[in-house]
């Protein structure tokens, strides 16, 4: 997606605000031409009008309308991240003199630089030369009188600052993603983008079977699916790179502006390949645990404190060698080629399970449970067909829960 003019954004927001051109134009600084011109080149860039013009002013289109919120929110968290790096000695007014002075294509550029980490390679996922990428970010650095970037043993890097910023940054360009989706939703077009962060259990059974669903009534909406550690998804979701996280949910008081909701209660089993020496027993011992190779969740995962728990409340000790997967595929060969056991969810290996190649074996304990939910920003806002995704994800979690 192409970055918006940021005066032209600020423009539409103050006629907006003021239903004029004329007082847009006083309160900008700017000729009436310059904001006739920049009102101009927004609807352009969102492919609609989004203003009906009359002798009583500047009147709003249902366009105009869903677009204004989105830009409002996108100017806030670009506000708010210069905010962040000048403290509380940064004024109102000085505020807004930064904010003037940058571009989108400096945002860009930073939000690329720390995400790669790196100027050269920042630039060739970019297109542009490295001499450009390195110009707009000193330039940005200059702007702000902020330190952006800083020199290390490893080259120069980004800042602690720099990643604030470009959190806001990526997040108001989402605001801006989604604007155009919202116009073209009130066209009946499908469009827009969701990414997924998806764990274990939810990229296994529950998220393909909820995309089967929306892709039917939303063929043209894109969906991406994230995988990775939940640190890692965590962190993409609080800077715009996620829009939501399904799977376990984890203690909500680490993780300011994140809002967690519960879909069904995950049972839980211990997972053998079909050829294992126990396949056939109904009820494990405690030798049986203690006798066997296990693979056993990452140290940060919430079923580690299960695993543990497993091999307490059996009056033994935790096996101190093991494997640490939260891989199914890699997980799954080491069930189908050896010995090993697994404490799991028994959806998360449903499709194995049919297909004969694993056995779910009763947790000692009786009936375990874990609770899977969805994460999201607080302040998230999605769009028409997230909603519906959103839904359907829900109904899809209700059929698992029953």
């Amino acid at each position: 997606m192409t970055v918006p003019n940021l005066r032209h954004l600020q423009a539409f927001n103050e006629v907006m605000a003021t239903g004029s051109i004329s007082a847009a134009s006083l309160r900008m600084h700017l000729t009436q031409s310059a904001v006739t011109q920049a009102i101009a080149a927004i609807e352009r860039y969102f492919g609609a009008a989004l203003f009906t013009r009359s002798p009583y002013g500047m009147r709003p289109t249902p366009a105009g309308t869903v677009c204004a919120e989105r830009v409002e929110r996108a100017l806030t968290q670009l506000r708010d991240g210069i905010q962040e790096l000048g403290g509380s000695d940064v004024s109102a007014g000085k505020r807004e003199q930064l904010f003037r002075r940058i571009s989108g294509p400096q945002l860009s550029s930073l939000i690329k630089l720390v995400e790669f980490r790196n100027f050269t390679h920042a630039a060739k996922a970019t297109g542009v030369s490295q001499p450009t990428m390195h110009r707009a970010a000193r330039t940005l650095e200059r702007t702000l009188d902020a330190t952006l970037f800083e020199k290390t043993s490893y080259g120069v890097v980004p800042t602690r600052e720099a990643e604030k910023l470009s959190r806001r940054a990526h997040l108001a360009f989402v605001e801006i993603s989604q604007a155009r989706a919202d116009i073209d939703a009130l066209d009946g077009r499908d469009s827009g983008r969701t990414v997924i962060g998806s764990m274990p259990l939810s990229r296994s059974f529950l998220v393909p079977n909820a995309l089967i669903r929306f892709t039917r009534e939303y063929s043209e909406h894109a969906v991406s699916i994230m995988e990775g550690t939940y640190e890692h998804l965590l962190g993409a979701l609080q800077s715009g790179q996620a829009d939501f996280l399904i799977g376990a949910l984890r203690d909500i008081r680490v993780s300011g502006g994140i809002v967690q909701e519960h879909l069904f209660d995950d049972p839980l089993s211990i997972v053998v390949g079909a050829g294992h020496p126990l396949a056939k027993k109904r009820k494990l011992t405690a030798t049986d645990l203690a006798s066997h190779p296990w693979i056993a969740p990452r140290a940060t995962s919430p079923l580690k404190a299960h695993f543990e728990a497993l091999f307490k409340d059996m009056g033994i000790e935790p096996p101190q060698r093991f494997i640490e997967c939260n891989s199914l595929g890699a997980a799954r060969a080491f069930l189908m080629g050896g010995d090993h056991m697994m404490l799991s969810s028994t959806n998360q290996v449903h499709y194995e399970l049919q297909a004969g190649m694993l056995v779910c074996l009763p947790h000692p304990a009786g009936k375990v449970m874990r609770k899977i939910g969805l994460t999201v920003r607080d302040d998230w806002r999605p769009t028409q067909a997230q909603a519906r995704l959103l839904a359907i994800v829900r109904e899809t979690a209700d059929q698992l829960a029953h």
